[in-house]
């Protein structure tokens, strides 16, 4: 019989003596995920999944875009996030609460800020492929989101032989309009052209040409 000396190393490794408190290498716990409706203490928690879809669409929707007013991080930030996380969820929700995304788009345009309408513009961009219809939902409020970009629209960047970094950012202002409203007459179906040259005389159809 073999006696170990005080002090002596153990004749077995630590981990062999308490299996039952070890993990296996690379044995990575897995935490259950919860699910939660958003804009709840749970939604808060720690491994929650929130199922945006499942959001009041006519209720929240519209409070995001009123968020397209904003100037302020992280206010502004948090409009724009909400904005698209719920137009890439929402699919028919989207539709019916066109109406009430009018003023509110209306109002960021109004601003004249360019910051604000460069954000706008995207948010536009992405509502008008978000779910059907929602192009051709859009064409009887063009007198209402239309006059600001005609200001705007030939207000394109000037660098001379420098790098036009505003472009790489997708913020020239000019080129914005010119990629939504493309994007209007494509989604927005056959009266789309007629009414955007009615409201913006120089603009030139992507469809005929």
């Amino acid at each position: 019989m073999v006696v170990e000396k005080a002090g002596s190393s153990p004749s077995k490794p630590i981990g062999d003596r308490c299996p039952q408190q070890q993990e296996p290498l690379g044995h990575v716990k897995k935490s259950k995920q919860q699910v939660s409706e958003g804009f709840t203490v749970k939604a808060m928690m720690k491994n929650t999944v929130v199922e945006i879809e499942k959001l009041d669409y006519h209720y929240y929707l519209p409070l995001f875009f009123d968020g397209l007013c904003e100037m302020t991080f992280p206010y502004e930030f948090f409009a724009r996030q909400g904005i698209h996380d719920m137009l890439e969820h929402g699919g028919n929700k989207i539709l019916p609460v066109i109406p009430q995304l009018i003023i509110p788009i209306k109002n960021a345009l109004s601003l004249r800020n360019r910051q604000v309408i460069c954000i706008t513009l995207k948010v536009l961009q992405h509502l008008v492929v978000s779910a059907d219809m929602v192009g051709e939902a859009l064409v009887p409020y063009y007198r209402q989101i239309l006059p600001v970009l005609n200001i705007f629209k030939n207000m394109n960047v000037n660098s001379g032989d420098g790098i036009d970094y505003s472009q790489q950012k997708r913020e020239n202002i000019g080129d914005l309009i010119q990629e939504t409203l493309e994007a209007f007459e494509r989604c927005g179906g056959e009266t789309a052209y007629i009414n955007i040259k009615y409201m913006i005389p120089t603009y030139q159809s992507c469809i005929l040409n």
